[in-house]
């Protein structure tokens, strides 16, 4: 969860993100009353209008939208780059990616993630002055410790390169990246602002206007220098998000304080606070994610770390789209009520609740379809990912349920069990990769995500009921339960039926939990917000009725 929670704030790879609204009402169609509309199995006493389910859902579909759109161009971008590269180059494009994205989490500190917590705090008191000196502050000191950071990559670029390749020769390339940390440090501040803010029309442009040139400016590059233009590309694609994200940022009005140095000090030690933890966090979380493809890399090469970086990215594709919205809408809301204990675990029910419907169908539908999902994103060189892409499925779906009970964690600022709680996590998951690994080879990392992720939704609920009271409701104990038995069988099949069998087990289950997950879902929201279109295909379907 760490990484989410850092990437909350820096308009990452992922994703990884962002979302504007509509609310038009369509006159064919009859709406559902309020005494139709189920408030659903996450709190069953709350009426829908004191529940969160709409809000959860209408930035769910926002960010879905967006999400749409950069997953479109991502595939091309994916899918070109791995024509051109193969898997040994795809590999070494994810170990340069996995370098940045460390760097990045240390120099970062975490106060782009504490930033959030500060401007939506502050939001959520009406201080428009605390908004003022949070602003500030966050800026300044992102861009300070951008340009310390970058500072440090490139003194130190070779023992990186030895540490990574065991030798030098990709201590210039190393040096280049330096130039990813600073941009990808200030780009974090102005987007830490936005997300603060809750703007979320500014965000979908920021993700859909960062990946549409990105993608632009990557290919040419990539396409003319091959593997030599996968640092060049990294680079270009962290200053398009910096500029993007300047541009959205300064549309907010907010009057810049004058603070002496001594202000400044005291306002960013209350950042770096909060900030320290996550950044450690982070670390552990990207730390181990470099750890993995160094183990990767050394036992099995650079084709099969090509091979894990394919079925990590897929894997992550459409859960990305739910944990954003955790972090760009779920994550402010939850902060403003985190000392009310009902409220804060009301909203967490309610965002696993809809978090489950939302994950299940496309969860499923990847662990099914991995072949065809695989060639499509990649090409036929990758097949040898589909294993190691269904074990990282399941430990996907379990992020969809520790998530939203740890975001209390960081919303109540406890730091130091934030800390030690990812220390434990990131312990156990980078022991049972090398172990896996080293075992069972490729197929190992995918095992040691999902068991990890076993112990992470033990520990946080246990966190959570020490923090808050917190208890999962009985409706999100039926449907998670329903959820992952269902997901359980599908994977099974593939491993104990014959190829052709396990396949229709796994499309009759897409289809009849897309089914069961639709009827929900419209339960939880009004007709009338649905587009007339969409409504025309639901109700085809019979799950809704159109009228007109």
């Amino acid at each position: 969860m760490a990484k989410l929670w850092m990437n909350m704030s820096s308009s990452p790879a992922m994703h990884r993100q962002q979302f504007g609204s509509n609310g038009s009402r369509w006159p064919q169609v009859r709406p559902v009353t309020e005494s139709q509309a189920s408030p659903g199995p996450a709190e069953g006493h709350y009426g829908p209008e004191k529940t969160s389910h709409r809000q959860i859902l209408k930035s769910s579909a926002l960010i879905g939208f967006s999400t749409l759109i950069n997953v479109g161009l991502g595939i091309i971008r994916i899918k070109a780059m791995a024509v051109w590269l193969g898997p040994a180059g795809f590999g070494l494009m994810g170990v340069y990616s996995s370098i940045a994205d460390l760097s990045q989490s240390v120099a970062g500190m975490g106060v782009n993630a504490s930033g959030v917590r500060q401007i939506a705090e502050a939001v959520g008191d009406g201080d428009s002055d605390k908004i003022a000196r949070a602003v500030a502050v966050l800026r300044r000191t992102a861009a300070l410790l951008g340009m310390f950071g970058a500072v440090m990559v490139v003194a130190f670029s070779r023992q990186i390169s030895v540490l990574t390749f065991g030798d030098g020769r990709h201590a210039m390339a190393v040096q280049l990246l330096s130039a990813t940390v600073l941009f990808g440090c200030m780009s974090g501040g102005q987007t830490a602002l936005i997300r603060g803010m809750r703007r979320i029309s500014d965000l979908v442009k920021v993700g859909i206007l960062s990946a549409a040139l990105g993608t632009i400016v990557s290919l040419p590059i990539v396409c003319a220098l091959r593997e030599d233009g996968i640092v060049p590309s990294l680079v270009c694609g962290a200053a398009i998000s910096l500029l993007v994200s300047w541009r959205y940022s300064r549309k907010i009005s907010i009057q810049t304080p004058s603070l002496t140095v001594a202000q400044l000090w005291h306002e960013a030690s209350d950042l770096l606070k909060l900030g320290f933890a996550l950044m450690a966090s982070a670390l552990m979380m990207t730390g181990a994610s470099y750890a993995i493809r160094v183990f990767i890399l050394r036992k099995l090469g650079f084709d099969a770390a090509g091979l894990y970086q394919s079925a990590w990215s897929v894997g992550g594709v459409y859960i990305g789209v739910i944990l954003s919205a955790m972090g760009t809408d779920f994550y402010p809301r939850l902060t403003a009520a985190a000392k009310d204990n009902d409220t804060c675990n009301r909203l967490v029910n309610e965002q696993t609740h809809v978090g489950i419907l939302l994950a299940a169908p496309g969860v499923i539908a990847t662990l099914t379809l991995a072949p065809l999902v695989v060639t499509m994103f990649y090409s036929a060189k990758f097949q040898e990912a589909v294993d190691v892409l269904r074990w990282l499925c399941l430990g996907m779906a379990l992020r969809v349920i520790s998530w939203p009970m740890g975001y209390i964690i960081v919303a109540r600022g406890a730091r130091n069990l934030f800390f030690w709680s990812e220390l434990a996590w990131t312990t156990v998951y980078v022991t049972l990769a090398w172990i896996g690994v080293t075992a069972f080879g490729l197929n190992g990392a995918g095992v040691a995500l999902f068991v990890s992720y076993i112990f992470h939704v033990l520990m946080t609920y246990v966190i959570a009921r020490k923090l808050s009271g917190f208890r999962c409701s009985a409706g999100n104990l039926r449907i998670g339960a329903l959820f992952l038995g269902t997901l359980g069988s599908v994977f099974c099949g593939f491993h104990c039926l014959p190829y052709s069998i396990a396949m229709v087990v796994g499309l009759i289950a897409l289809a009849t939990t897309s089914i069961y997950c639709v009827r929900q879902i419209l339960g939880l929201v009004s007709l009338s917000r649905i587009p007339g279109s969409m409504l025309k295909v639901l109700a085809w379907f019979r799950l809704a009725v159109a009228t007109g």
